[in-house]
C-alpha cells in the first residue's frame, strides 16, 4: 500500500471542486499521469478513497504516486485543452499514448526531362514531392491509378535517349500508355499532362473531372477537336477508375471515418482520410485498454486532432466520445469551422464505417494471429450484449435427455472465436430425476461454478468466462442470473433461442430477446456455438444411454452386481474394447471366477 495515502487524501479534501487538470507525480518528481475533471476535488479523490474498485494498472499507477499538482481553470472544455497539451509535452507514463503503425510515404514527380510520378519511402531522391502519406498502400495506389489514367510510361526506359528505338511494348497497344517511346508527345505536351496528373492526385476524381469537362467544352467551341477528344477519354477513364474503387469517388467530400475493433485487450483504431471525394490517406493505432481511460473514443480523438491544422468538417466513428461537445468545440474552435462527430445507422456513411472497422480487424489479425472475421464477430457480440469489451472466453450449455433417462449435459468453450475443446466438460445430471431442464440446468451451472468460487480443478475449471450462452430462452436466463450474482460473480449470462426449425433466432436476456442476424459476424458465431454445445451434449446423452443398455444386460449375469459393473464399464469405455476384452482381463476387473468371466464373456459377445 501506497505510505504517503493519508497525506494525499487529507491534502484532497482541501483541494478545489472547480473544473482543471491534476498532475500525478512519482518521488523522483516525475510526472507518471494527467487528467481532467469537471470536479478537482471528487476525481482526484476517487484515487485514494478505501476499498477501491481499480483496474490493475490504475492501482500500479496510485501505489507511486508521491504527490500531485493541479491547475484549476474555469471551464471543463479549458480542462479538455489543457489536458491534452499536457500529455502531448510530456507523455506521462500511465497515459494513453497514440502509437502509429507506419512511417511516412510519399508520391514523387521525377526531376527528369520527360518526369515519372512513382510512390517513395523517404526523400532521398531528386524531384518534387506530393504527401505526407502515412500509408503505404494508398500512395502507392494512387500512383497506379493515375499512371493508368494519364496513360504515361512505368517501362525502364530513359526518355529522350530512347525515343523510336523499339517497338511500342503491349500496353502502348492495350491503351495503357501513350507511347511516349515513339517520340511523337512534345516534352511541353507531356509536362502539361504531368501537371494535370498532380493536380488529379491534389485535387481529387470529382474536381478534376468539373475542370477536364469545362475544357473539353472550350476545345470543341475553338473546333480543336483532337484536344476535345483526348479529353473525353480521359474523363471516361477517372470515371471508370472511380467506379471500379468505392474509395475514389463517394458522396462524402471531406471526412474522417474512425473505425476500431479490440483484441487481447489492444483496441486497433483505424483512420480513413477522405478529402475531395476520395480516400487520401489511412493509418492505424494501436492502444492498451487497461482500464485506465473509460473513453478510449474521446481519448483518441483529442490527442489525434490537438493542434492538427487538416481536420474535416464530418468525423465518423463507431464510438461516440463521453465528451462529445467539449470536443467538438475543441475542432470547432481549432479549424475555424463546424465539425460534427457522428454514428451513421445505415446508407453510404454506413458503409465507409464498417470500412473502417474491416481495416482495423484485418490489421489486428495479422497482429493477433487471428482472422478479421472472428474479431469483428467478438467486437459486434460485446456491442450488442451491452458488454465492457469483445467476451473472450465464452462458456456454452446444452442439456440433453432421452425420455427423462440419461440426462446430461455439455460444456462448450471458444477463445477468441475458436472452439477451446481441450476444455469442453461433461456433466451428468444427478439431483434431478425427472426432464427439468431449467432445474438440470441450475444444477449444472453450479457445480460448474464451485470450481470458480473455490479455486480447484483443472486450469479451465478455475477460469473465469467473459459470457455465459444458455441454449434457451429467457426462463434460461432468469434461472442462472441470480445463482451468478449468488455466488459473487461478475459473468454476463444470455440465451440463444432457436426457431421451429432448430436453427439460431436471437439472443435472449432476461427480460426480452436480442435480434443478431442484421450482424452477420456474430450471427454466424452464435450459430455455431449453438450447433457445436448441441452436438456435444447429444453424443454425450447417445453415450450414456448405450452406457445403461450395456449395465442392464451386464447385470443379467448372476453374480454381477452395480459396482462390479461399474467396474468393467469405467475401464473399457466403448463397445469395441468390452469385446475385445478377454475372459482373464473381465475376471480380473470384475473380481470373479473364470467360470463366472467366461459366462459375462459370452453376454458381451451377443450385445
Amino acid at each position: 500500500m501506497n505510505q504517503r495515502i493519508e497525506y494525499l487524501r487529507e491534502k484532497t479534501t482541501k483541494l478545489t471542486t472547480s473544473a482543471g487538470v491534476y498532475i500525478m507525480k512519482n518521488s523522483e518528481g516525475d510526472i507518471i499521469y494527467i487528467g481532467k475533471a469537471k470536479n478537482l476535488r471528487r476525481r482526484v479523490g476517487s484515487y485514494f478513497r478505501e476499498n477501491p474498485d481499480h483496474t490493475p494498472k490504475v492501482s500500479a499507477m496510485v501505489e507511486n504516486v508521491f504527490d500531485y499538482d493541479f491547475i484549476a481553470v474555469t471551464s471543463e472544455y479549458e480542462a479538455l485543452l489543457l489536458e491534452c497539451s499536457l500529455i502531448k509535452q510530456h507523455k506521462p507514463k500511465y497515459n494513453i499514448l497514440l502509437k502509429d503503425d507506419k512511417g511516412y510515404n510519399y508520391i514523387r514527380v521525377s526531376a527528369e526531362e520527360f518526369p515519372r510520378i512513382t510512390a517513395e519511402k523517404n526523400k532521398n531522391k531528386s524531384g518534387k514531392y506530393v504527401g505526407v502519406y502515412t500509408s503505404g498502400t494508398i500512395a502507392r495506389e494512387t500512383v497506379n491509378e493515375v499512371n493508368r489514367v494519364f496513360m504515361l510510361p512505368t517501362c525502364n526506359k530513359v526518355f529522350p535517349r530512347d525515343f523510336r528505338k523499339n517497338r511500342p511494348c503491349l500496353n502502348y497497344h492495350i491503351k495503357q500508355c501513350m507511347g511516349l517511346c515513339t517520340g511523337k508527345t512534345s516534352k511541353s505536351d507531356y509536362n502539361n499532362i504531368i501537371s494535370q496528373a498532380v493536380d488529379f492526385i491534389k485535387k481529387g476524381s470529382t474536381e478534376y473531372i468539373s475542370h477536364m469537362e469545362n475544357e473539353m467544352e472550350k476545345a470543341s467551341e475553338n473546333l480543336d477537336f483532337e484536344r476535345a477528344l483526348i479529353l473525353r477519354d480521359r474523363i471516361e477513364a477517372v470515371k471508370k477508375s472511380s467506379a471500379k474503387q468505392n474509395v475514389i469517388e463517394s458522396s462524402i467530400k471531406s471526412a474522417d471515418i474512425i473505425g476500431s475493433v479490440e483484441s487481447d485487450n489492444i483496441v486497433y483504431i483505424s483512420v480513413l482520410i477522405y478529402r475531395d471525394g476520395r480516400l487520401y490517406d489511412k493509418v492505424v493505432f494501436e492502444i492498451e485498454n487497461d482500464g485506465t481511460s473509460e473513453d478510449i473514443s474521446g481519448t483518441f480523438m483529442m490527442q489525434f486532432y490537438y493542434k492538427k491544422s487538416d481536420i474535416p468538417e464530418l468525423i465518423i466513428t463507431d464510438h461516440m466520445p463521453t465528451d462529445c461537445q467539449l470536443i467538438e468545440e475543441m475542432l470547432n474552435s481549432q479549424s475555424g469551422k463546424k465539425v460534427k462527430i457522428s454514428i451513421p445507422q445505415k446508407g453510404r456513411q454506413y458503409e465507409l464505417l464498417r470500412l473502417a472497422i474491416n481495416n482495423s480487424a484485418e490489421y489486428a489479425s495479422i497482429k493477433t494471429n487471428r482472422t478479421g472475421k472472428e474479431i469483428i464477430a467478438l467486437e459486434q457480440l460485446g456491442q450488442i450484449l451491452g458488454l465492457k469489451s469483445p467476451p473472450e472466453y465464452i462458456e456454452a450449455y446444452d442439456i440433453s435427455n432421452l425420455a427423462s433417462e440419461s440426462i446430461v449435459a455439455g460444456m462448450v468453450v471458444f477463445e477468441n472465436g475458436r472452439p477451446l475443446k481441450k476444455a469442453y466438460k461433461r456433466f451428468t445430471v444427478k439431483q434431478s430425476a425427472q426432464q427439468n431442464d431449467y432445474a438440470s440446468m441450475y444444477e449444472v451451472i453450479k457445480r460448474r461454478l464451485m470450481h470458480i468460487v473455490n479455486q480447484d480443478g483443472d486450469e479451465y475449471f478455475r477460469r473465469t468466462p467473459d459470457l455465459i450462452l444458455l441454449d434457451g430462452g429467457k426462463g434460461h436466463v432468469n434461472t442462472i442470473t441470480p445463482l451468478v450474482r449468488e455466488m459473487g460473480l461478475d459473468i454476463a449470462v444470455f440465451g440463444m433461442v432457436k426457431n421451429s426449425r432448430h436453427r439460431t433466432r436471437a439472443i435472449a436476456s432476461g427480460g426480452r430477446e436480442i435480434q443478431i442476424n442484421n450482424l452477420q459476424s456474430a450471427f454466424n458465431l452464435i450459430t455455431q456455438i449453438q450447433d457445436e454445445v448441441h452436438r456435444y451434449s447429444v453424443s454425450y446423452m447417445h453415450r450414456k444411454h448405450k452406457e445403461k443398455t450395456y449395465f442392464s444386460e451386464l447385470r443379467t449375469v448372476k453374480g454381477i452386481g452395480e459396482k462390479k459393473s461399474e467396474k468393467i464399464l469405467l475401464k473399457y469405455k466403448t463397445k469395441d474394447s468390452l469385446k475385445n476384452a478377454t475372459p482373464e482381463e473381465l475376471a480380473e476387473t470384475a473380481g470373479v471366477n473364470p467360470d463366472k468371466a467366461k459366462e459375462l464373456w459370452e453376454v458381451i459377445q451377443n450385445m
